[in-house]
């Protein structure tokens, strides 16, 4: 499978936020970075207002843009639903979905996986949660992603030490991998020391750092702050 996002060294802003006029705020305030060109839509958009209206907002306003489902966390349901939520993925023009496997359901997460990227969706699969350690079986689900081709994953970004596993263990495969890292900021994460240990393509997942921490309501959030808090996160980045 190819790389859902172009660049190497990306912020991914999760866009967890309340309206629609917001989601369309914090693009407006983020496509101009180069180093933004992806957004991750979660169960809060979705289930809000409907995800063809949450994926057409961020198409409206960045048209490039490369948007991520994060169901939170799919892949946990028997087989045979793999193919409806491929579908409903493909009629919402999602362009990558994020799978949550369960360490010994491999039924699943092939019949899954095996259907997203039937209808050329990207599948980003995820193991280890950053809240709670990871379980002996926990490496099965990432095995048996890299057997089915698929090369973008979810790792802990707040535990630099984990990051750094599973990028040696993806090479071992002879695989270089694309991560996803969330878990910075509010869940204690540095972006700058899990970039030193994640390779040369990853992508740092951040929510409330993206529309500045210091205030609950996006809404008392000027655009000029959102830039200043992302040209920040996209520094610490680094080359």
């Amino acid at each position: 499978m190819g790389d859902i996002i172009e660049f190497d060294k990306t912020i991914v802003p999760a866009c967890d936020v309340e309206t629609l006029e917001q989601l369309k705020r914090v693009v407006y305030a983020t496509r101009e970075f180069p180093g933004v060109v992806a957004y991750k839509l979660g169960f809060v958009m979705g289930y809000s207002f409907g995800l063809p209206a949450a994926v057409g907002t961020i198409k409206d306003a960045y048209s490039e843009a490369v948007v991520i489902f994060d169901h939170q966390k799919a892949c946990t349901d028997v087989p045979f639903t793999g193919e409806k939520f491929a579908k409903l993925m493909d009629d919402c023009e999602v362009d990558a979905a994020i799978l949550f496997p369960r360490e010994n359901d491999a039924v699943t997460q092939y019949a899954w996986t095996d259907e997203l990227l039937e209808r050329k969706i990207g599948v980003i699969v995820g193991g280890e949660l950053t809240s709670r350690p990871a379980t002996p079986d926990i490496e099965r689900i990432y095995d048996n992603a890299v057997l089915q081709g698929v090369t973008n994953f979810v790792v802990p970004g707040n535990k630099p030490e984990r990051v750094e596993h599973y990028r040696k263990r993806f090479e071992d495969f002879g695989i270089e991998a694309d991560l996803f890292a969330p878990g910075f900021v509010s869940q204690g994460g540095d972006i700058s020391e899990a970039g030193q240990v994640a390779g040369e393509r990853w992508h740092a997942i951040c929510g409330r750092a993206v529309y500045n921490p210091n205030k609950k309501n996006l809404d008392d959030v000027t655009e000029e702050e959102i830039n200043e808090s992302v040209a920040q996160l996209v520094s610490s980045l680094g080359d």
